[in-house]
């Protein structure tokens, strides 16, 4: 790896990663190759770039300067690239960043097809119930639930499904049907990211609205946990319906108060570098797009 375009780019990576070995596996090197690379750019710079340490490496106030001003060269050389090959032959890797219950429910189940038209394409998922920061971790693509903040990133709408109470039959043999919303303060709720911490849930009716205070002794960092709660008997759970079409369909959980709207949760798919976005990136959001848009 001699040349500027791949010294850039491994530099980039560097700063992304934090690591020089991290950044070395990306790209088949040994840590000291990466290491006397940087050492040689910031030689020819006449700047250090990174501050070192026995742990880790970060950025130095030239540094972070040096990588804003690189990174949108770099996208522009990979699009440069991308389209004088005239094939639309897709690349290297994509960072796709989303919830663990969309990445297993949603995402897994279309890759292969995505895969076997880009062959030569390698996708990582970065899963997280936590927000991801695009430019920190490198994502290329990240699933956002709920309104976007104002942003000059890309946004694909991928949805706008609605959110649904569903329980499983053991638990309602055991605890009853609620037919209203006051019902569910005499039930056991299963709380996750996008229901703890919430004072209480609304529900409109024929324009009549109410609202009820939640709590649960049973609470999770990830939704897939609180689908899997539901389904143990552990109580009601407040989810997306994409979060458990698959188990209302087979039976392993009914939806309850169907009559009641809970509100829609918009999904979008948030693509880093906004004109300069990879190709690799505005390929995956479109074929998300067109797959579930089939559901």
């Amino acid at each position: 790896m001699t040349d500027s375009f791949s010294t850039l780019h491994l530099f980039s990576r560097v700063a992304r990663t934090g690591s020089f070995t991290a950044a070395g596996k990306e790209v088949g090197l040994s840590q000291p190759s990466v290491s006397r690379i940087i050492s040689n750019l910031e030689k020819n710079l006449g700047v250090l770039l990174f501050a070192r340490s026995t742990h880790a490496v970060r950025l130095t106030e030239s540094g972070e300067e040096y990588l804003t001003r690189i990174e949108p060269i770099l996208a522009d050389i990979d699009e440069a690239n991308h389209f004088v090959r005239g094939t639309g032959e897709l690349r290297g890797k994509l960072r796709v960043g989303a919830a663990t219950s969309f990445a297993q429910r949603e995402i897994i189940p279309i890759l292969p097809a995505f895969l076997a038209d880009h062959p030569k394409l390698k996708v990582e998922l970065v899963l997280t119930d936590s927000r991801q920061d695009l430019i920190d971790e490198a994502i290329d693509v990240a699933i956002r639930y709920g309104p976007l903040d104002d942003s000059t990133m890309v946004a694909r709408k991928l949805g706008n499904p609605p959110r649904i109470l569903a329980a499983s039959p053991i638990y309602l043999e055991r605890a009853g049907y609620p037919t209203q919303p006051s019902d569910l303060v005499d039930h056991q709720i299963v709380l996750g990211p996008s229901s703890r911490g919430k004072v209480g849930w609304s529900f409109e009716k024929n324009g009549k609205v109410q609202s009820i205070r939640v709590d649960g002794r049973f609470l999770a960092t990830v939704n897939e946990a609180t689908t899997h709660a539901a389904l143990a008997g552990m109580g009601i759970v407040n989810t997306a319906l994409w979060g458990c079409r698959n188990e209302l369909a087979n039976g392993s959980l009914v939806r309850l108060l169907p009559d009641w709207d809970l509100g829609n949760i918009e999904v979008h798919a948030l693509l880093s570098g906004g004109k300069r976005t990879k190709p690799s990136a505005r390929a995956f959001a479109k074929h998300l797009q067109v797959s579930l848009s089939q559901l």
